[in-house]
């Protein structure tokens, strides 16, 4: 039997992956443009969700500019905690799954070692606040639900993390970056094909878990280590490379706070559904093939 899965933030870099991976057989999905669809219209989602009898709706949309967030806040608000209300409501009406992407910033990141679901959210920006009412509204309107909480998210698409660390090698001879923040890089490639292992699970199986989990790569670093790392991968694939000094939160400000320890604990993933995301590095290994090329052999490397 044929199934049809409704992607929301088709153009992200999660929802990019999404709309490219390997579903199974009878699988289809269906990603409309923002410009055809606005999530932040009620009457809109809810004749995209009853257009078709959708096995499940995936949401990857999302307000993500955080330090943006805290002067334009009704324009997160909206997307981020009003858009996932309306989700919730129409998919619960209709009998549909909701799956949807929330973040680390709903922590404050004050804790030691990785946050379990459970823990108690206290969100420190207007993103972070404006994510944790999303997942509320998720979580009281449509009981059949999965909240997966992601952080660090990097991929060859879009802007993120790995290609700023690239482009600024290229025009720099020294990168600054801050190493008192702690969390665990991950692929929106790996994230996705979570995302799509737990949207066909409650499609198919009407006694399947539901509730809120965490989906990071194996492993924590800081962004001192993490740019390290991309450099490294860099100078392994002929690309230039250039050293990184470590620097203070407190030396690079910005308008919202960011956590300082956004390590997330992936146990109730593996425990519930069976998945255990790869370490990160070798998930950057894959993006930086994809963005640069192939690494040398060793012996091709020191020639």
């Amino acid at each position: 039997m044929s199934q049809r899965i409704l992607i929301l933030g088709g153009g992200g870099q999660v929802g990019t992956e999404l709309t490219r991976h390997a579903w199974p057989d009878g699988v289809t999905v269906s990603a409309p443009a923002r410009d055809a669809l606005d999530i932040t219209d009620e009457a809109a989602v809810e004749r995209i969700v009853a257009a078709e009898p959708w096995a499940a709706v995936v949401n990857t949309a999302a307000y993500t500019a955080v330090d943006k967030a805290e002067t334009e806040v009704g324009a997160a608000w909206r997307l981020n905690a009003l858009a996932p209300a309306y989700l919730a409501a129409a998919t619960a009406r209709a009998g549909i799954p909701l799956v949807h992407v929330s973040t680390d910033y709903v922590f404050d990141g004050t804790g030691q070692g990785a946050c379990a679901p459970d823990a108690p959210v206290n969100p420190t920006s207007v993103y972070g606040a404006s994510k944790a009412a999303g997942e509320m509204a998720v979580r009281t309107a449509n009981p059949r639900h999965a909240i997966l909480r992601t952080a660090w998210v990097v991929s060859p698409h879009r802007g993120n993390f790995v290609k700023t660390m690239l482009r600024l090698a290229g025009e720099r001879d020294r990168l600054t970056v801050v190493d008192d923040q702690h969390g665990c890089p991950t692929s929106a490639g790996d994230l996705a094909a979570a995302l799509a292992a737990v949207a066909l699970r409650l499609a198919t199986d009407p006694s399947a878990p539901t509730g809120t989990y965490h989906c990071v790569n194996a492993g924590a670093t800081t962004w001192c280590g993490f740019a390290r790392a991309i450099m490294d991968g860099a100078a392994a694939r002929g690309a230039r490379a250039v050293p990184v000094t470590p620097i203070p939160t407190s030396a690079f400000p910005t308008p919202a706070k960011r956590p300082a320890n956004s390590e997330l604990s992936t146990a109730t993933l593996t425990r519930d559904f069976g998945l255990s995301p790869r370490p990160w590095r070798s998930a950057l290994d894959d993006i930086l093939d994809q963005l640069i090329g192939p690494a040398h052999a060793p012996e091709e490397a020191t020639r």
